[in-house]
Protein backbone atom coordinates (compact mmCIF):
# COMPACT_ATOMS: atom_id res chain seq x y z
CA UNK A 1 0.00 0.00 0.00
CA UNK A 2 2.20 3.24 -1.11
CA UNK A 3 0.92 6.68 -2.26
CA UNK A 4 4.56 7.63 -2.68
CA UNK A 5 7.51 5.45 -3.41
CA UNK A 6 10.17 7.51 -1.27
CA UNK A 7 12.20 5.79 0.44
CA UNK A 8 13.44 8.48 3.06
CA UNK A 9 11.71 9.80 5.80
CA UNK A 10 12.51 12.54 8.08
CA UNK A 11 12.97 11.40 12.02
CA UNK A 12 10.15 12.15 13.55
CA UNK A 13 11.81 14.67 16.47
CA UNK A 14 13.14 17.23 13.65
CA UNK A 15 9.74 17.29 11.88
CA UNK A 16 6.09 17.55 13.48
CA UNK A 17 4.98 14.12 13.48
CA UNK A 18 2.14 12.62 15.08
CA UNK A 19 1.93 9.10 15.10
CA UNK A 20 -1.47 7.00 15.22
CA UNK A 21 -2.67 3.17 15.57
CA UNK A 22 -6.11 2.38 14.59
CA UNK A 23 -7.91 -0.92 15.08
CA UNK A 24 -11.36 -2.02 15.33
CA UNK A 25 -12.69 -4.97 17.63
CA UNK A 26 -15.83 -7.06 17.35
CA UNK A 27 -18.14 -8.79 19.53
CA UNK A 28 -18.36 -12.56 19.71
CA UNK A 29 -19.53 -14.21 16.91
CA UNK A 30 -23.38 -14.92 18.17
CA UNK A 31 -23.27 -11.41 19.90
CA UNK A 32 -25.44 -9.48 17.39
CA UNK A 33 -26.89 -6.66 19.31
CA UNK A 34 -22.57 -5.94 20.62
CA UNK A 35 -21.53 -2.83 18.59
CA UNK A 36 -18.30 -2.48 17.33
CA UNK A 37 -15.34 -0.29 18.92
CA UNK A 38 -12.89 1.33 17.26
CA UNK A 39 -10.10 2.52 19.02
CA UNK A 40 -7.25 5.67 17.82
CA UNK A 41 -4.30 6.53 19.47
CA UNK A 42 -2.38 8.82 18.81
CA UNK A 43 1.27 10.49 19.78
CA UNK A 44 1.10 14.31 21.71
CA UNK A 45 3.56 16.79 22.87
CA UNK A 46 5.90 16.47 20.07
CA UNK A 47 8.75 15.83 19.85
CA UNK A 48 8.03 13.58 22.26
CA UNK A 49 6.74 9.56 21.23
CA UNK A 50 6.21 8.32 24.49
CA UNK A 51 2.75 10.19 25.39
CA UNK A 52 -0.08 9.02 23.83
CA UNK A 53 -4.06 9.77 24.11
CA UNK A 54 -6.91 7.32 23.59
CA UNK A 55 -10.49 7.75 21.26
CA UNK A 56 -12.77 5.02 21.58
CA UNK A 57 -15.97 4.98 19.93
CA UNK A 58 -19.02 2.84 19.05
CA UNK A 59 -20.20 1.96 16.02
CA UNK A 60 -22.27 -0.47 13.69
CA UNK A 61 -21.62 -3.77 14.45
CA UNK A 62 -19.05 -5.82 12.16
CA UNK A 63 -18.08 -2.86 10.82
CA UNK A 64 -14.42 -2.68 10.07
CA UNK A 65 -13.74 0.78 8.48
CA UNK A 66 -14.01 3.29 11.00
CA UNK A 67 -16.69 5.59 10.24
CA UNK A 68 -15.93 8.93 12.69
CA UNK A 69 -12.98 9.75 12.27
CA UNK A 70 -14.17 13.17 10.91
CA UNK A 71 -17.44 14.29 10.90
CA UNK A 72 -18.63 18.08 8.69
CA UNK A 73 -21.45 18.66 10.79
CA UNK A 74 -21.37 20.67 14.65
CA UNK A 75 -21.86 18.25 17.15
CA UNK A 76 -20.14 17.27 20.25
CA UNK A 77 -18.66 14.55 18.79
CA UNK A 78 -16.53 16.14 15.77
CA UNK A 79 -14.65 13.23 14.92
CA UNK A 80 -12.08 10.79 16.42
CA UNK A 81 -9.57 12.03 14.52
CA UNK A 82 -10.26 15.56 14.30
CA UNK A 83 -10.35 15.43 18.80
CA UNK A 84 -6.45 13.87 18.32
CA UNK A 85 -5.53 16.82 16.09
CA UNK A 86 -6.35 19.35 18.54
CA UNK A 87 -4.67 17.68 21.12
CA UNK A 88 -1.32 16.92 19.18
CA UNK A 89 -1.97 21.17 18.16
CA UNK A 90 -2.09 22.41 22.03
CA UNK A 91 0.15 20.18 23.48
CA UNK A 92 3.16 20.49 20.72
CA UNK A 93 3.47 24.21 21.41
CA UNK A 94 0.74 24.99 18.81
CA UNK A 95 2.32 22.97 15.94
CA UNK A 96 0.63 21.26 13.40
CA UNK A 97 2.08 17.79 12.32
CA UNK A 98 3.44 17.98 9.01
CA UNK A 99 3.63 14.42 8.62
CA UNK A 100 1.41 11.50 9.63
CA UNK A 101 1.94 8.62 10.18
CA UNK A 102 -0.50 5.68 10.56
CA UNK A 103 -0.44 2.19 11.13
CA UNK A 104 -3.46 0.41 11.01
CA UNK A 105 -4.29 -2.85 12.20
CA UNK A 106 -7.20 -5.44 11.45
CA UNK A 107 -7.53 -4.61 7.30
CA UNK A 108 -7.53 -7.61 4.94
CA UNK A 109 -5.67 -6.93 1.25
CA UNK A 110 -9.25 -6.77 -0.24
CA UNK A 111 -9.57 -3.92 2.00
CA UNK A 112 -7.04 -1.39 1.21
CA UNK A 113 -8.34 0.95 -1.04
CA UNK A 114 -11.23 1.12 1.48
CA UNK A 115 -8.60 2.29 4.58
CA UNK A 116 -7.43 5.11 1.40
CA UNK A 117 -10.70 5.60 -0.07
CA UNK A 118 -12.84 5.81 3.21
CA UNK A 119 -10.56 6.64 6.33
CA UNK A 120 -7.81 8.29 4.77
CA UNK A 121 -10.34 10.59 3.17
CA UNK A 122 -11.95 11.55 6.48
CA UNK A 123 -8.47 12.10 7.95
CA UNK A 124 -7.82 14.74 5.30
CA UNK A 125 -10.86 16.31 5.34
CA UNK A 126 -10.33 16.98 9.10
CA UNK A 127 -6.72 18.23 8.27
CA UNK A 128 -8.60 20.65 5.81
CA UNK A 129 -11.34 21.39 7.94
CA UNK A 130 -8.78 22.99 10.46
CA UNK A 131 -6.64 24.85 8.46
CA UNK A 132 -7.78 24.30 4.53
CA UNK A 133 -3.92 25.09 3.97
CA UNK A 134 -2.44 22.45 5.85
CA UNK A 135 -1.06 20.26 3.44
CA UNK A 136 0.70 16.97 5.82
CA UNK A 137 2.31 13.77 4.39
CA UNK A 138 0.44 10.59 5.21
CA UNK A 139 2.71 7.56 5.26
CA UNK A 140 0.09 4.15 6.10
CA UNK A 141 1.17 1.04 7.77
CA UNK A 142 -1.24 -1.72 7.31
CA UNK A 143 0.12 -4.60 9.82
CA UNK A 144 -1.63 -7.92 9.60
CA UNK A 145 -1.04 -10.81 11.66
CA UNK A 146 -3.37 -13.14 10.50
CA UNK A 147 -1.91 -15.24 8.05
CA UNK A 148 0.02 -18.27 7.88
CA UNK A 149 3.56 -16.81 7.07
CA UNK A 150 6.44 -18.19 9.29
CA UNK A 151 9.90 -18.15 9.08
CA UNK A 152 13.05 -20.02 10.16
CA UNK A 153 16.63 -19.92 10.63
CA UNK A 154 18.42 -21.64 6.70
CA UNK A 155 19.98 -24.41 8.89
CA UNK A 156 17.52 -25.53 11.76
CA UNK A 157 14.19 -25.28 12.90
CA UNK A 158 14.75 -22.26 14.93
CA UNK A 159 12.93 -19.15 15.10
CA UNK A 160 14.87 -15.98 13.17
CA UNK A 161 16.25 -13.88 15.82
CA UNK A 162 13.71 -10.51 16.96
CA UNK A 163 14.03 -7.39 14.87
CA UNK A 164 14.36 -9.56 11.54
CA UNK A 165 12.99 -7.94 8.16
CA UNK A 166 11.80 -10.06 5.19
CA UNK A 167 11.46 -7.03 2.10
CA UNK A 168 12.15 -9.47 -0.94
CA UNK A 169 11.26 -12.35 -2.65
CA UNK A 170 8.44 -13.54 -1.26
CA UNK A 171 6.63 -10.05 -0.70
CA UNK A 172 4.55 -8.49 -3.33
CA UNK A 173 6.21 -6.94 -6.24
CA UNK A 174 4.62 -3.45 -6.34
CA UNK A 175 3.47 -2.44 -3.02
CA UNK A 176 5.33 -1.01 -0.23
CA UNK A 177 5.41 -4.74 1.79
CA UNK A 178 7.63 -6.32 4.45
CA UNK A 179 7.17 -9.25 7.11
CA UNK A 180 8.66 -7.80 10.62
CA UNK A 181 9.38 -10.55 13.40
CA UNK A 182 9.73 -8.17 15.98
CA UNK A 183 10.19 -10.75 18.87
CA UNK A 184 11.34 -13.58 20.43
CA UNK A 185 8.28 -16.20 20.65
CA UNK A 186 7.33 -17.73 24.29
CA UNK A 187 6.12 -20.88 22.66
CA UNK A 188 6.54 -22.53 19.23
CA UNK A 189 7.21 -20.41 16.28
CA UNK A 190 6.70 -16.71 15.88
CA UNK A 191 4.37 -14.96 13.69
CA UNK A 192 5.58 -12.15 11.69
CA UNK A 193 3.52 -9.09 11.34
Amino acid sequence: LAMERSPAMPKVTQVPTIIVGMDVSHGSPGQSDIPSIAAVVSSRAWPLISKYRACVRTQSRKVEMIDNLFKLVADKDEGIFRELLVDFYSSSGKRKPEHIIIFRDGVSESQFNQVLNIELDQMMQACKFLDDKWDPKFTVVIAQKNHHTKFFQTKGPDNVPPGTIIDSKICHPHNNDFYLCAHAGMIGTTRPT
